[in-house]
């Protein structure tokens, strides 16, 4: 790819900018953005602390434009007193698909992912490294805030073999729960960068550039502030090539 190519990546540096009226445009650097996965629960008395410290991540500069943060509510927890209205079955598969595919070698809450790997070393020292990232080519997606359409682009770094996927992830802020029971009884949770909907499709075309059309996921939770996560994976395949994100209207 042109290096001049690269260096108008790097220069949107992954900021959510407005392509037409109902346009806004969300897109990637060159370097690979981290994907940070959350699996929590408001159900798990260990996980407040996490979510408290991703919350954090709201005001960070490197906010979509070297990290882009996802908080995945499992449903396992569940069935101990209390229902987490933000928990999915499918979001619990997808760290158990982390676990088959030996991202993590346990299934637990809070547990982080990041950048593919899992990051026990959040629970010693939550200090997130985010330096030198390895080349990944540039994601871009442009989202009809009328329709909800979204037209993605992946330009990769390199050739790439076997299919890929787009997913794209609704994510919430601001949102607050009083626990009536369970672990967390009696406390007031506040959430951000909760994932209120996912979708995933094929992308088409031919390595190094593919494009993919979907629209944004269904919200099952209303939310104050909202925002878009994307990321390219390999089908099957739950580590990202790259992320991209930003904030929606």
């Amino acid at each position: 790819m042109p290096r001049a190519t690269f260096a108008l990546g790097a220069a949107l540096l992954a900021a959510a900018i407005t392509a037409g009226a109902d346009t806004r445009r969300i897109q990637s650097p060159a370097g690979q953005v981290m994907l940070l996965e959350l699996f929590t629960s408001e159900g798990c008395s260990s996980c407040p602390p996490a979510d408290r410290w991703l919350s954090g991540l709201v005001d960070d500069p490197r906010l979509w434009r070297q990290v882009v943060p996802v908080a995945f509510h499992v449903d396992y927890w569940d069935s101990i007193g209390w229902p987490d209205r933000f928990a999915h079955p499918a979001f619990s598969e997808r760290q158990r698909m982390h676990a088959r595919g030996g991202v993590v070698r346990s299934v637990y809450t809070p547990g982080f992912v990041a950048r593919g790997e899992e990051w026990r070393g959040w629970f010693r020292r939550p200090v997130l490294d985010v330096a030198s990232p390895p080349p990944a080519g540039i994601l871009s997606l442009d989202v009809d805030t009328a329709t909800g359409r979204i037209d993605g682009r992946y330009t990769a770094a390199h050739a790439l073999d076997g299919p890929l996927e787009l997913h794209v992830a609704l994510l919430g802020f601001d949102l607050q729960t009083e626990v009536r029971a369970g672990e967390n009884e009696g406390r007031t949770l506040r959430h951000d960068f909760v994932v209120l909907g996912h979708a995933r499709v094929p992308l088409d075309g031919a390595s190094p550039r593919f494009h993919a059309a979907t629209t944004l996921p269904d919200a099952r939770v209303d939310a104050p502030r909202r925002a878009l996560a994307a990321w390219v994976s390999r089908a099957n395949d739950t580590r990202a090539l790259q992320a991209a994100g930003g904030w929606l209207p």
